[in-house]
């Protein structure tokens, strides 16, 4: 009788459906992934509690609309140059250089314009530069 010798197989490790499963989980990883990105930054600009402007003679109120418009102390300024601007603000100030600048810029201006006043008023020689803020739509008056 002859007796063949079973020849015995090795285990082998079958590579492909652990790589189709590594993957399956990488494409599912890459898709349910945000990448968030922040395209704008929220600002809240602050409000004042303060009492009512008073009327002071050393005082140049310098208001900024919303498109961009400037009056000083009430009369509205011809154009939009810096330059009209400064002769505007140093005719208001009457050659005190201790007058003091308020702006009064609409929430919706530009801030383009708020520069514009900031540098008409260095133009003018006036260095005493503050800002106008509105009490909040709740607070008592």
């Amino acid at each position: 009788m002859r007796f063949s010798r079973r020849h015995i197989e090795e285990p082998e490790i079958n590579l492909i459906p652990f790589i189709d499963v590594l993957l399956v989980v990488l494409i599912f990883l890459m898709l349910s992934t945000t990448y968030s990105r922040f395209t704008e930054l929220q600002v809240t600009l602050p409000t004042a509690d303060a009492d009512k402007l008073r009327d002071r003679p050393g005082e140049v109120i310098v208001a900024v609309s919303a498109d961009g418009r400037y009056s000083v102390d009430g009369r509205p300024v011809d154009g939009r140059s810096v330059e009209r601007l400064t002769a505007e603000m140093g005719a208001a100030a009457a050659g005190r250089p201790d007058t003091m600048v308020v702006i009064s810029a609409d929430a919706m201006s530009a801030h383009q314009a708020v520069m514009n006043v900031l540098d008409a008023a260095r133009r003018a020689g006036l260095s005493r530069l503050t800002f106008a803020a509105q009490t909040p739509r709740g607070a008592a008056r």
